[in-house]
């Protein structure tokens, strides 16, 4: 479900830096993306 969030943000970041609208929120989104990859990595090693 992470997995699939992280995805989605990280594409309308794509997006939204291709298009050149959002400004900083653009890259919030990149930073949002990165941290939930993170921590679904860091979740499934622990049930592992």
């Amino acid at each position: 479900m992470l997995l699939w969030i992280a995805i989605i943000i990280a594409v309308l970041w794509l997006l939204g830096l291709l298009a050149n609208i959002g400004g900083g929120l653009i890259h919030i989104l990149l930073v949002v993306a990165v941290v939930v990859l993170i921590f679904h990595f860091v979740q499934g090693r622990t049930r592992a």
